[in-house]
């Protein structure tokens, strides 16, 4: 199977694996999953991330009683929550305490315990109680119990595995997770300007156009599936990059050192065997 790479405005209500893009988030689906996970609506890519899982999990029929979903770097994500209300059974995890860089436990981007991921009572408490359990996880070596999912997802976590093999590797690896035919859904950081100069080792590492394709590549070659998209739209946001202070409401792209990145979307159907 080839490649398909298109070159037109990402659409949200039918996502597949593409860019954050300011487009989207003036769509009534988008706005829907604000309102879900109890957030005012703002062009934010971590916002968009949110609401681009919820959205491709929606349409590939994964938000339903009974799915079994695990998530990767969890941090404190509202889309557990989500999930829990709606009869979904999840397995949260996130790095341990120790592991855990200080900067993400001091801001609250990391999530300690079950509490954490249902503070905004989104799902009624004993409903996620009985759905939802939390583990650590290191996502650099996933245990191999858990398996048999119907869905897996990560949020630009694996952006902060070291090198971008290593963050390619968690892809692959967490196709593990799932069912033949199941669903991943990961989010992480494309480079904006160049398909050669990057950051590609280091706290925070950033993924190239060819990267990608290589990705999809090897896994169409092995029966899976995905589609890409590197269109980066047309809109006023669409241009603007925002630097250090990062503000909260014109937050698309951003500038990491000398490149400029915004989020990208993963969508990857496991084969069937």
């Amino acid at each position: 199977m080839s490649i398909i790479i298109q070159d037109t405005q990402p659409s949200f209500s039918e996502p597949i694996s593409h860019a954050c893009t300011q487009a989207q988030f003036d769509t009534p689906e988008f706005e829907f999953w604000c309102r879900e996970i109890r957030e005012p609506k703002r062009y934010h890519r971590k916002l968009w991330e949110y609401c681009y899982l919820l959205q491709v999990l929606s349409r590939q029929g994964m938000i339903a009683p009974g799915r079994r979903g695990v998530g990767f770097g969890v941090g404190k994500e509202m889309t557990v929550a989500v999930l829990a209300a709606r009869g979904v059974k999840v397995t949260a995890t996130d790095l341990d305490m120790e592991s855990a860089q200080q900067e993400w436990v001091e801001t609250g981007q990391h999530a300690a315990s079950l509490a954490d991921l249902n503070d905004k009572w989104i799902c009624p408490p004993d409903i996620f109680k009985e759905l939802v359990d939390f583990r650590a996880e290191d996502m650099t070596a996933i245990s191999p119990d858990l398996t048999g999912y119907d869905f897996a997802w990560s949020l630009c976590a694996f952006e902060h595995l070291g090198s971008i093999p290593a963050g390619l590797d968690f892809v692959r690896n967490s196709l593990k997770c799932i069912k033949p035919g199941g669903l991943l859904v990961h989010t992480t950081e494309l480079n904006c300007q160049s398909d050669d100069a990057t950051l590609d080792s280091g706290p925070i590492v950033i993924f190239r156009r060819h990267d990608f394709i290589e990705l999809a590549e090897q896994l169409l070659a092995e029966g899976h599936q995905l589609q890409l998209n590197f269109n980066l739209g047309e809109g006023e946001l669409d241009h603007y990059v925002d630097v250090e202070p990062y503000t909260t409401r014109r937050h698309l792209r951003l500038r990491l050192g000398e490149h400029v990145t915004t989020s990208f979307g993963l969508v990857i159907r496991k084969a069937m065997d």
